[in-house]
């Protein structure tokens, strides 16, 4: 389904990401995992047209999609959920979902799946977004990624900085929109939260991938990620 060839991506001079490539198949859930500054976030914006490759190629569904504008990437069917959630604080939280439609129009059987899957939000739609608390606003850009009911979605830190009482919510919710037959491409730093939905693990570091890894890879050699994030398991 994706496919991600040798992408080379900067920021100025700043070379950020090298020959960097791997591949999320139909209904699979790959993760991206290493420290912070590795490059994680930079690979997601370049799949999402945010910060395009200068060099390399992305495929979706066999077709070129770099060098495309967001817009159109979207419209492919890639949903992304930003590492800042991205949310238009002076704007309610219909607006903020209504901005993930695009040109799509709202389909009122997504709505339905969506509210199913995210009460609060629907709890919450006449309330502007920069008075919900962390993990309020990270269901509401986790529901927008979905409102054109995507083949793909791209997390990034879906679980960063909320309140410790907060993240097993929010985990579960990643874990059952995995298990609802997504393909997912995740960055996350919740190693037993990856560890527990992903298919295949790419480990990076300094803008490259370096290897590649199963969940069972990883619980029977604790030396990868000490390698890769300093932690075990």
């Amino acid at each position: 389904m994706l496919e991600v060839d040798s992408i080379n991506t900067f920021y100025g001079k700043s070379h950020i990401l090298h020959d960097v490539s791997f591949e999320a198949g139909a209904d699979e859930v790959v993760a991206l995992l290493g420290r912070n500054g590795v490059g994680k976030t930079t690979t997601m914006k370049s799949v999402i047209g945010l910060t395009p490759p200068q060099s390399g190629t992305v495929r979706f569904e066999g077709e070129v999609v770099s060098g495309d504008s967001p817009s159109s990437i979207a419209n492919r069917g890639i949903g992304y959920v930003p590492q800042d959630r991205g949310m238009f604080p002076e704007l309610t939280v219909e607006e903020n979902l209504t901005m993930g439609l695009g040109t799509a129009k709202r389909d009122e059987t997504i709505m339905a799946e969506i509210f199913d899957r995210f009460p609060r939000v629907e709890e919450r739609m006449h309330q502007k977004a920069g008075t919900l608390s962390g993990g309020e606003q990270q269901m509401v850009a986790m529901a927008r990624a979905l409102m054109r009911d995507p083949k793909l979605v791209l997390m990034d830190e879906p679980t960063e900085g909320l309140m410790p009482s907060l993240i097993p919510e929010i985990a579960d919710i990643t874990e059952e929109i995995a298990d609802s037959g997504y393909s997912i491409v995740i960055v996350e730093q919740n190693v037993d939260l990856v560890l527990d939905i992903a298919d295949r693990i790419y480990l990076m570091d300094n803008g490259r991938i370096h290897e590649q890894a199963t969940p069972a890879d990883l619980r029977d050699d604790e030396t990868i990620l000490e390698k890769y994030l300093g932690v075990g398991i």
